[in-house]
């Protein structure tokens, strides 16, 4: 039995659709467990996948990547139809959803990158900066970790 899927094919075995998407077949039935992924069973009680859930498992995939939490993704594939493949406009009003998050994510991201050999925020008076941006270790009053992250603490960063 092969395990490679069809371009003509409109329904994946689990084995097809893990091989596909480059997933192992658990993976697929913990998706489908947590309610991200949707298969039909066959008379002899075998899944099918549509093949639009590929593009799915790609999204769940890249998601988690990003460090976004399953319950979000099941928020966000929650939007689309279930009665047909999605659109270009489905994936679109998705992709909507997580703008905002994305950018702040990506801002952030980059000032780590940028400021990592120097101040992150950490309050932690170790490096010249700290003790600049963060005199007295103020900020350790507000909690523990890097409490300054979502702004710029380095000076000149202002």
């Amino acid at each position: 039995m092969s395990t490679q899927l069809s371009w003509q094919a409109k329904e994946a075995t689990v084995g097809e659709l893990a091989a596909r998407a480059g997933v192992a077949t658990s993976a697929l039935r913990f998706y489908e467990r947590e309610g991200l992924i949707h298969s039909r069973r066959t008379s002899g009680n075998q899944r099918r996948y549509s093949r639009d859930t590929l593009r799915r498992v790609a999204f769940i995939r890249a998601s988690q990547r990003l460090g976004i939490p399953l319950a979000a993704i099941r928020e966000a594939l929650a939007l689309l139809p279930d009665a047909r493949t999605p659109t270009r406009e489905d994936w679109a009003r998705v992709s909507e959803c997580w703008r905002a998050d994305l950018n702040q994510r990506i801002k952030l991201m980059a000032q780590l990158r940028d400021h990592l050999t120097e101040c992150i925020g950490c309050g932690c008076l170790s490096l010249e900066h700290c003790a600049l941006a963060n005199p007295y270790d103020t900020l350790g009053k507000e909690g523990p970790g890097a409490r300054s992250l979502a702004q710029p603490c380095c000076p000149g960063d202002c």
